[in-house]
């Protein structure tokens, strides 16, 4: 249904038309409004504690740029390397200035009017072929028109159309802010963790060349036995084998952490620059304390929960919007034109006459989508569906919240507790080196004996090496895991689809 009013000068718009039509439209409209269908409620209840040690009580702080409680200055400058430099950040920034430009367009589109401006030029040659006939009088020539015509749509929001429209284009935005921080605290974390991998390898292979010395030296000691008949020759080819295994494990780990330096390289953002420019000391620290949290707390600090309840409230909007376009619109169309037309002139042959005008109008449309309701009730369905689809989502990325926090608690203790059971170890191994060494040096013991110490120690050590490492990196998973890497103090805590 088309409605149209069209008012040219001296006259003035029918009040009593528009608003006539102004009312019919939102009597249909607020009888209508209520049918919409509210935002879906979905099952996002966790339990009030974890299963699994609880953590120190730290300022919750601690979370947003968790990498600084490990005290590691290299730690730090490679986290903020990377989220300035890395490839993975600034593809992030790439999509979110993406998602910023959309809304932008999106918004100017709801709220500014449709405002084509047309203007046309014609010129008409006409010929005299052939004149008969009395009463006749038509006159050949040039004919030239000019128009300029400047029409305007506006459709009123009598019904919260364009108040739906942009909550969802303000949860649109919202979903890919929270992807945005979520790719920075993964990218932080993946740093992390390839530095304490490097540094880890790096510890192993001190300890795979002292234990290629001392299979050097108790290889030396077989040989020398067995040319003098003191023990058999298959004493030294034993060791041999040990010494080649030995070494064979020191080219693996060299081939290791030259490995995981160049990939943290590229991580980094520098993956043209030469392994030198990293350093990495064969050290390993004990993990920081990891601040105590709720389960609850994950619904606001992981970036991936906030993401996908934005979305939910983004697809909840686009029901709604897909609802209200089964009501009627009322659209505003004024509109301005200037014209000109420069004809041959009757009365003088030769001359031309020029006319110019201006006209206005004021018009208003009614539409109804009639036919359309079949279309339209088939997008509601399927818009149904997706909202259902964004809702499983979300209660899905909440319950994997929750599992993976509570997992990487329990794994972190169990790697803690791991770590002291092996430190204790290798102090035992280290005391029962050092008794060796110094019975060797007392003339008590052999070299042997003492060799063979001193490789149980660096057993110890590399065992417990390993233990440290995963210690650390599950630290890291542990940090991330608890929603942090990013500040969401910044950002509205719940986005909204009504």
């Amino acid at each position: 249904m088309r409605l149209a009013k069209t008012v040219r000068r001296p006259g003035r718009p029918s009040g009593s038309f528009r608003a006539s039509l102004v009312s019919t439209a939102v009597l249909i409209g607020a009888g209508l409004a209520a049918c919409t269908t509210p935002a879906r409620q979905v099952d996002a209840r966790l339990p009030a504690a974890y299963e699994a040690p609880a953590g120190k009580p730290l300022p919750s702080q601690t979370l947003d740029q968790w990498w600084t409680t490990f005290d590691d200055p290299v730690l730090n400058d490679l986290v903020a390397t990377a989220l300035e430099k890395a490839p993975d950040a600034r593809l992030a920034a790439a999509r979110l200035a993406e998602a910023r430009a959309v809304r932008q367009g999106q918004i100017r589109q709801l709220y500014v009017p449709q405002t084509p401006l047309t203007g046309s030029a014609k010129r008409t040659d006409t010929h005299i072929i052939e004149q008969s006939g009395s009463g006749g009088f038509t006159l050949g020539g040039v004919t030239k028109s000019l128009a300029l015509d400047f029409d305007v749509s506006w459709e009123l929001d009598l019904i919260g159309r364009r108040a739906a429209a942009r909550r969802v284009v303000d949860n649109d935005l919202a979903a890919a802010r929270f992807a945005y921080e979520g790719a920075r605290a993964a990218l932080a974390a993946n740093v992390a963790q390839s530095y304490f991998e490097a540094r880890g390898y790096a510890v192993q292979l001190e300890d795979a060349r002292q234990s290629a010395r001392i299979a050097q030296a108790l290889y030396d000691v077989a040989a020398e036995k067995g040319r003098r008949g003191l023990t058999a020759t298959s004493e030294a080819e034993r060791s041999a084998a040990d010494l080649a295994q030995t070494e064979a494990q020191v080219a693996q780990l060299e081939a290791q952490l030259q490995a995981s330096r160049r990939s943290l390289l590229i991580l980094v953002g520098k993956g043209v620059d030469p392994l030198a420019s990293l350093p990495v000391e064969p050290v390993l620290a004990k993990a920081p304390p990891v601040p105590a949290a709720a389960p609850g707390e994950l619904l606001a600090r992981r970036p991936d929960v906030r993401e996908a309840a934005a979305r939910l409230a983004s697809a909840s909007g686009n029901l709604n919007v897909n609802e209200l376009a089964l009501f009627p619109t009322v659209t505003l169309a004024p509109g301005v034109g200037l014209s000109k037309q420069i004809s041959p002139s009757f009365l003088k042959p030769g001359s031309t006459t020029s006319t110019t005008s201006s006209a206005w109008t004021l018009g208003a449309n009614l539409s109804v989508p009639v036919l359309n309701i079949p279309k339209l009730m088939s997008d509601i369905k399927a818009q149904g569906a997706r909202v259902e689809q964004a809702a499983v989502t979300y209660e899905q990325t909440v319950q994997k919240a929750f599992g993976e926090a509570e997992g990487a608690l329990v794994q972190l203790d169990a790697d803690e507790r791991r770590v002291a059971l092996l430190s204790a170890g290798e102090r035992r191994a280290a005391s029962a080196y050092e008794a060796s060494r110094k019975g060797y040096a007392a003339g008590l013991t052999d070299l042997t004996t003492t060799l063979q110490a001193e490789q149980s120690w660096r057993g110890a050590r590399t065992a417990l090496t390993g233990a440290q490492t995963q210690a650390l990196q599950r630290a890291v998973q542990t940090y991330k895991a608890l929603g942090g890497g990013w500040s969401p103090t910044s950002l509205p805590q719940q986005p909204s689809a009504q």
